[in-house]
């Protein structure tokens, strides 16, 4: 596995943002049926999700969760020197929804900006990337933004899908500091496995796919722009090959599931999540499940849950916390870093949207 080590570098602040618009699963009842939600309901764990509206994207979500960090923490956005968008839902083809970001965030023109192209374990390749940048340059402060709107990209008519995922935008601040103990990564890809979660179309592959929605060989309906999981290949992959890499990667710090005050997992799945604790041997209370009220959120499931886990505990000091992201790739990744919980902002609601962000031809 490739791994890494980054010093002086502290997470300073994380914040969420979710739509205001919940979803019940027992609601789709009239969509599925009772017996087929409730086989659903307790198989994943999702009781709930929330859903963005028409206008709402992505970038519009996390907006608000970097501007509520920026105002609860009295942070400068001129000070801010580096900002990361971690997405697969973009608000266009090009240009980078970062830059719009920074824009829209009053960000100064010397900040770097960009996009990364990464789902389930995009929260811990964000960490890694921007504390690199932040490591080898002048960089003092940076804003890691990471969020997702999956069910703009579900078949509303796919009952494997469409109740398990949900919206989320994310912010975390970094920032240089001296006394900060290092963060340390690992990572691996199975690029030979990318169909097991795709949407085939809506790029430049298969650029003339037909967007008519029909019956695909699961039972269900979708089209080639809506995203397809291959459930049991995935399913044997989340339970065989992540336990086994959070294995190696404790191994190679020399730590075991006690030396962690909390394992945050990836909300793909709540029996994914308890079968991989049972294989570490870890204690359940240390693997926190939010998935149940807020769906699997893709790579925003990381953040939401540390701040999910704040608000059940109300926990203030720092935790040494492993967390690991697994999925879309096949890419999968762990982080071994303290934060303090102080740091870690209440979950806010919005329905704002980005009014100038649709384009005139005039």
């Amino acid at each position: 596995m490739a791994k890494a080590r980054i010093r002086n570098i502290a997470v300073k602040g994380i914040s969420c943002a979710l739509p205001t618009t919940r979803v019940d699963s027992i609601r789709r009842y009239k969509d599925f049926g009772k017996e087929a939600v409730d086989k659903i309901i307790d198989k994943t764990g999702v009781q709930s999700i929330y859903k963005s509206h028409e206008k709402q994207t992505a970038s519009d979500l996390a907006y608000v969760a970097a501007k509520n960090l920026l105002k609860e923490k009295d942070i400068d956005p001129n000070s801010i020197e580096a900002l990361i968008l971690v997405t697969q839902t973009p608000d266009y083809r090009l240009p980078a929804t970062a830059c719009v970001l920074q824009y829209r965030l009053g960000l100064p023109e010397e900040c770097i900006c960009f996009d990364i192209n990464l789902g389930c374990s995009g929260y811990v390749y964000g960490l890694y990337s921007i504390s690199s940048i932040m490591n080898n340059s002048n960089v003092k402060r940076a804003l890691l933004l990471v969020a997702e709107t999956p069910t703009k990209r579900i078949s509303p008519l796919d009952r494997s899908l469409s109740m398990l995922f949900g919206d989320c935008g994310t912010a975390t601040l970094l920032e240089k500091n001296d006394l900060a103990k290092p963060i340390f990564f690992a990572f691996k890809t199975l690029g030979d496995r990318f169909k097991k979660i795709i949407v085939p179309a809506g790029g430049y592959r298969n650029f003339n796919a037909p967007v008519e929605r029909t019956v695909w060989a699961d039972g269900n309906i979708r089209s080639d722009y809506d995203t397809y999981m291959n459930g049991q290949d995935v399913f044997s992959f989340s339970i065989s090959e992540v336990p086994q890499f959070i294995k190696e990667f404790m191994s190679d710090l020399n730590t075991d599931e006690s030396d962690y005050d909390y394992i945050v997992l990836h909300q793909a799945n709540q029996y994914i999540l308890k079968q991989i604790g049972r294989k570490l041997k870890a204690d359940i209370s240390k693997i926190p499940i939010s998935m149940i009220h807020y769906g699997n959120t893709s790579n925003t499931s990381i953040p939401l849950t540390l701040a999910y886990l704040k608000s059940q505990d109300r926990v203030m000091e720092e935790k040494k916390i492993l967390m690991s992201g697994f999925g879309v790739g096949l890419s999968w990744a762990a982080a071994q870093v303290s934060i303090n919980f102080d740091d870690i902002l209440p979950i806010v609601h919005t329905d704002d949207y980005f009014k100038d962000g649709a384009v005139s031809h005039d």
